[in-house]
């Protein structure tokens, strides 16, 4: 479903080029950002988006809260480098380049990518019916394995057509790392002697 986007903050619509390297830094800002993928998800929708969260004065009382590990997504964005070049490709000025070459590269980032998903999740879609079908919500559906778009108005039963089918990480196979294994080297610089 193509929706007109909004031109960038200084009136101009970024190219092709352009949008390839911000849809990936999207797709891990939007993986690891709950916040920023509920702003996105409404923007995108047509919505306001929520303003970002700001940061609550802390409750009184010894309360400690742990910081979230980045290895497991440092691992990820290691295996995407390791088999698709996702960093390279991403990080490459690509004015220079022909739309030939960028849709070659394209493919390859493709493969790799799809091979690293493979190999390392299982993914199930949420809904079973084909996209376009209709579907009728009951009340008490999950709310965060189904999200309403349109003209949502009244209680459930909700009737509408999928748009989308959705996505469910049944299972992670994520490599384990040695207790020295420094993830934040995704990776290693190469010397050829």
């Amino acid at each position: 479903m193509n929706r007109p986007q909004p031109p960038s903050s200084d009136g101009v619509k970024p190219s092709l080029l352009r949008r390839i390297p911000l849809a990936f830094g999207a797709l891990f800002g939007l993986l690891a950002n709950a916040d920023l993928a509920a702003r996105y998800a409404a923007l995108r929708d047509g919505a306001v988006p929520p303003p970002a969260p700001t940061t609550a004065a802390p409750a009184p009382g010894p309360s400690v809260l742990k910081e979230p590990s980045p290895d497991a997504a440092l691992q990820l964005l290691a295996l995407l480098q390791r088999d698709a070049r996702l960093i390279d490709f991403v990080g490459e000025d690509l004015s220079g380049y022909a739309d030939a070459q960028i849709g070659a590269a394209a493919r390859l980032v493709h493969e790799g990518c799809a091979k690293v998903l493979r190999e390392h999740f299982s993914l199930v879609p949420v809904r079973d019916e084909a996209e376009g079908s209709r579907v009728t919500l009951q009340a008490g559906f999950d709310a965060a394995a189904v999200r309403l778009t349109g003209n949502v108005v009244g209680q459930p039963p909700f009737a509408g057509s999928l748009r989308h089918r959705g996505w469910r990480v049944t299972e992670v196979r994520l490599p384990k790392l040695a207790e020295q294994h420094d993830a934040r080297v995704v990776a290693p610089a190469e010397v050829e002697l």
